[in-house]
């Protein structure tokens, strides 16, 4: 039923923005999708099947906008920079996408375990949500492999590899500590162009 368990994972996502998890109810998430109580359960066995499906559903979308930055220019650095600043302002405008970030997760968001948990759902997407959660450090050589992929094109052999994929680390990290230190003017896209040097460049170009 994924027409019905996007709209419950809409509703929560509403709800967690106007209070705490805490104080959600699962009835309400029900009547604000327009579905009975009994889909909500049916599609994530309860409120902690819900909080990861929510959380796998944040990270995917993070992560789409990723593939989105890397494929939005030509220029390498460009590619790079859009992708710094997508992370940031994802961070901004998403405090589950921030917490899923930086670990950090304040007493108003679920804080599903990020192992894997046992499942006997019958729906595909929850056996997913059910399974690991990304941590921080995930989220690092997830965005860093996927933009080596980007840059060194598909099936390359590059001898640097290795340097760049450093140098996209470099710029995965950077935009991870303007998500905790917001930088200043001229924002993430001044540092990480200034962060990238010669050498960098060399590798991008």
């Amino acid at each position: 039923m994924p027409a019905a368990r996007e709209s419950l994972l809409d509703a929560a996502y509403t709800a967690l923005a106007r209070r705490s998890w805490s104080t959600v109810r699962m009835v309400d998430v029900a009547a604000a999708a327009g579905v009975s109580r009994q889909t909500l359960y049916n599609e994530f066995g309860s409120k902690e099947g819900l909080a990861r499906a929510l959380v796998r559903r944040e990270a995917d979308g993070y992560l789409v906008g990723v593939d989105r930055a890397l494929g939005a220019h030509a220029d390498a650095r460009d590619r790079l920079t859009a992708t710094a600043e997508w992370t940031t302002s994802a961070a901004r405008e998403n405090a589950l996408v921030r917490a899923m970030l930086t670990g950090c997760w304040s007493e108003r968001l679920p804080s599903p375990t990020l192992s894997a948990v046992p499942s006997s759902s019958a729906v595909p997407a929850q056996r997913r949500a059910d399974g690991p959660l990304p941590s921080p450090g995930d989220f690092v050589a997830v965005v860093r492999d996927r933009a080596v992929a980007a840059l060194a094109g598909p099936g390359a052999a590059r001898p640097d590899t290795a340097d760049l994929a450093r140098s996209c680390e470099l710029v995965v990290r950077l935009a991870l500590s303007c998500v905790a230190a917001p930088p200043g003017e001229g924002g993430v896209g001044e540092l990480v162009r200034s962060a990238l040097t010669p050498a960098h460049r060399a590798l991008l170009s």
